[in-house]
């Protein structure tokens, strides 16, 4: 009976997985009573709110939280490979926006950082608190995840047949924005956005806030941009040149400012889709 099974939450830090992982903690989902632990997959590239954040909310819950972490990202991304025919190219994919020669902007979704950053290192260790023994198959652990009902089209079945992926905040009927009120009438503080400082899903408002807040990780951004822009001209088969922003200019250059006060990147800022919250926080 999976009803019985013990349950491992995955910690994005973000909104809607530290709302579930406080609510549980209050015991006002089903099945909290057997949450053993979070586990937290660090990209080792998150703004240093996001690990503020988490030292606040550790402290707030009952179980331990587990860190993990499969390296440094912008390091693995950087780094330079060679085929067995000589051809070099980059060991790690994340998503850009792209300049082509003749100008045409165009994008590159494709992305290994999640699977291989965020998803593998919590299956990894969740593999080992539920000693897991080869060849299982049928599950024997639960692994709650924290997509919240505008993004429920990314609700995806384990791939492992010895765990078994539920969504309570889906089950419960709560939005992202919801999770948000649900922090503020418990007296909690907003949690930030969970994403690498570098991450090309930033919306312009989110931009404008590590520029303003955290500068320090604004320019670990401009820095990464730039080193990426080398490592993808050494790179036989990239044949553009990536950004970080949409517009496909430096990020030094842009004026998150004005687009915010014209409202242009506001209106949809709680549903938007490929916030790293839904898919890195797995």
């Amino acid at each position: 009976m999976t009803d019985q099974l013990p349950i491992y939450i995955s910690l994005g830090a973000g909104v809607q997985s530290s709302t579930m992982a406080l609510m549980a903690a209050k015991g006002e989902l089903p099945g909290s009573d057997r949450v053993q632990g979070c586990i937290f997959a660090d990209t080792q590239d998150e703004p240093q709110s996001v690990y503020d954040w988490l030292d606040w909310l550790e402290k707030q819950l009952p179980w331990p939280v587990y860190k993990v972490t499969a390296g440094k990202l912008s390091e693995k991304a950087l780094a330079m490979r060679s085929t067995k025919d000589g051809r070099k190219y980059t060991s790690c994919d994340i998503p850009v926006f792209t300049l082509a020669n003749n100008g045409t902007i165009g994008k590159i979704m494709n992305r290994s950082c999640t699977r291989e950053f965020k998803i593998w290192p919590i299956l990894k260790y969740l593999r080992k608190l539920a000693k897991v023994k080869r060849g299982t198959k049928s599950p024997i652990v639960i692994q709650w995840i924290g997509i919240s009902l505008d993004e429920m089209q990314r609700m995806k079945a384990s791939r492992d047949p010895w765990a078994k992926c539920e969504w309570p905040l889906v089950t419960a009927r709560m939005t992202r924005r919801h999770c948000l009120e649900w922090m503020q009438s418990n007296g909690y503080p907003q949690p930030p956005r969970s994403s690498c400082v570098f991450c090309p899903f930033h919306r312009d408002s989110e931009w404008r806030r590590l520029q303003t807040d955290e500068p320090e990780a604004f320019q670990a951004a401009v820095k990464f941009e730039r080193e990426l822009q080398k490592a993808k001209g050494n790179s036989e088969s990239f044949h553009s040149t990536p950004f970080l922003h949409k517009s496909c200019k430096p990020l030094e250059t842009i004026d998150f400012r004005s687009d915010i006060e014209r409202g242009q990147n506001l209106l949809f800022d709680d549903n938007w889709n490929d916030e790293c919250e839904g898919m890195c926080g797995v």
